[in-house]
């Protein structure tokens, strides 16, 4: 984690319901070795994963689904700092560049776009080193009820 970035687990952890039996960091990213890189409260996060051969298709591009899961990896987290836990009941993703084996990481942005009494409406991106959006996607989850107590 750079620096200029919050300690996203200690937030995580520190925002959600006492007891609640969830995995932080969950395994998913830790397996794909994200790492936050900015953070604004409330407003966004930025998460770098690297671009493994083991994620290529057969042409050598980072696999679709491996790219949704770099987003995935992104706003789920995100999703977490800016409301009660949540899961996801769409995610629509538009490819528009590669993701070719010579980028050695990809930086996934997820932004709240708009937040209702029950869900969450994200927009998350996926860019180059040179800034250049590879992916776009937008995202709704659906908040969980919470608990009396």
């Amino acid at each position: 984690m750079s620096d200029a970035s919050t300690d996203i687990n200690a937030l995580l952890r520190a925002r959600l319901p006492a007891g609640a039996p969830l995995q932080i960091p969950p395994r998913c990213l830790l397996d794909m070795q994200g790492e936050p890189v900015d953070y604004v409260e409330g407003q966004s996060l930025a998460m770098r994963f690297p671009v493994l051969p083991r994620y290529q298709n057969p042409i050598g591009h980072m696999q679709g689904g491996f790219i949704v899961a770099a987003l995935d990896n992104t706003l789920g987290p995100f999703s977490y700092l800016i409301a009660p836990p949540s899961v996801t009941t769409s995610l629509n993703t538009q490819y528009l560049r590669p993701v070719t084996q010579e980028m050695p990481h990809i930086v996934c942005h997820a932004r709240l776009v708009e937040r209702t009494r029950t869900q969450l409406f994200l927009a998350g991106e996926v860019r180059d080193d040179a800034g250049r959006v590879l992916v776009m996607c937008q995202a709704v989850c659906q908040i969980l009820p919470q608990k009396a107590g």
